[in-house]
C-alpha cells in the first residue's frame, strides 16, 4: 500500500511540474508536503519509476534552477517598491 502510494505521488508531482512549469517550493506548497520530500520524489524515487518522465521534469528543475537568481531579484525589489510605496502616502 505505502509503495504504491509513494510511485503514485512521484508520478503525480512530476506531471505537475511537467504541466505547470511550478518550482520545487511552489509545488510542495501545492501539494501539502515538503519541498525535501518532492525533490527526493522527483529527482531519485521517480528514476526508477519512470526514468523517461524523470527526464522531462529534471530539464525544468535545471531551468527553474538557472532562473532562480532572476525571480530572487524580482522578488526584492517588488518587496522595496512597496515600502517606497507606503512612505509616500
Amino acid at each position: 500500500m505505502g509503495k504504491i502510494y509513494i510511485e503514485e505521488r512521484a508520478v503525480n508531482l512530476a506531471q505537475y511540474i511537467i504541466d505547470s512549469g511550478d518550482t520545487v517550493r511552489g509545488t510542495a506548497k501545492k501539494f501539502g508536503i515538503s519541498k525535501s520530500t518532492v525533490h527526493k520524489d522527483v529527482s531519485e524515487r521517480l528514476q526508477k519509476i519512470n526514468p523517461v518522465l524523470a527526464l522531462e521534469v529534471r530539464k525544468i528543475l535545471d531551468e527553474n534552477k538557472a532562473e532562480r537568481h532572476i525571480r530572487g531579484g524580482m522578488a526584492t525589489k517588488l518587496k522595496y517598491s512597496h515600502d517606497k510605496e507606503k512612505h509616500v502616502i
